[in-house]
């Protein structure tokens, strides 16, 4: 199991301070821990040193944003981007990683920091990609009604990054999510890619969750009392044991 953690460097949406995960972590008997902050790298030295200090692995990764075309376009369509979650699997996937996140910034940004799959494919060495969230590429595909466009998605990812991994959550009041996984798991079986189970994760423990909502509450310009704000679905956006997250995922093991 995967955790995608976004910490306090995810600016407005995390909230999670990387010490108090990594104690977390280490209470919990965690022997790796993985950092994918949105769009950026800054919390990836301090997250390092701090799970070097605790006896943990660190894991670097982002969660990036993808264009959904050319990194140079900036057209009122690319305003939404999609998220694509990466890790670094050694120091040259780390380096590739750096370059990535840099020229998403210098040369893609608008509104996100964007790579495209331009990039994606000069950097690919060294790097495990996951298909990502419900708002990542193959998803979206999946949730338009556009199956092939999926299947080809998957396909580009699979030749371009050799660990590449279809991606499952459970989260509670989506209802799309039931429906979105049956459709992953049914393309990971006829195309043979191995799933990976992750669980998105914003704030360290599960009583932070109020906390959370202020945040959030912030970040969109909207009050507590606001019944049609944006919120999360429900309050299991934290860091999970093996055991939950076993429990959670039953029924498909692999």
């Amino acid at each position: 199991d995967v955790y995608k953690r976004q910490s306090e460097y995810s600016l407005l949406d995390g909230l999670s301070r990387i010490p108090h995960m990594v104690d977390r972590a280490k209470s919990m008997g965690m022997k790796a821990l993985g950092l994918t902050d949105h769009g950026a790298m800054y919390g990836a030295v301090e997250f390092y040193t701090a799970c070097k200090e605790a006896g943990i692995k660190p894991i670097i990764g982002c969660e990036l944003y993808v264009a959904s075309g050319d990194r140079f376009s900036r057209t009122p369509s690319e305003k939404t981007s999609h998220h694509l979650t990466v890790l670094a699997q050694n120091n040259v996937g780390y380096q590739n990683l750096i370059k990535l996140v840099t020229k998403a910034n210098l040369e893609g940004f608008y509104y996100k920091p964007r790579v495209d799959h331009e990039l994606l494919t000069q950097h690919a060495d060294g790097l495990i990609v996951l298909s990502g969230c419900p708002s990542a590429e193959v998803p979206v595909a999946l949730m338009e009604g556009d199956d092939r466009k999926a299947e080809e998605l998957i396909r580009w990812y699979r030749d371009t990054f050799p660990s590449f991994y279809i991606e499952v959550q459970r989260h509670d009041n989506l209802e799309f999510l039931d429906w979105l996984n049956s459709g992953l798991l049914n393309l990971a079986e006829r195309l043979d890619i191995p799933l990976i189970a992750t669980n998105d994760l914003h704030y360290t423990s599960p009583e932070e969750a109020t906390l959370h909502d202020v945040l959030l509450c912030i970040g969109t310009n909207a009050t507590t009392s606001d019944t049609e704000r944006f919120k999360f679905s429900d309050d299991s956006y934290y860091l999970k044991s093996e055991e939950e997250m076993a429990a959670l995922f039953e029924d498909i093991p692999e």
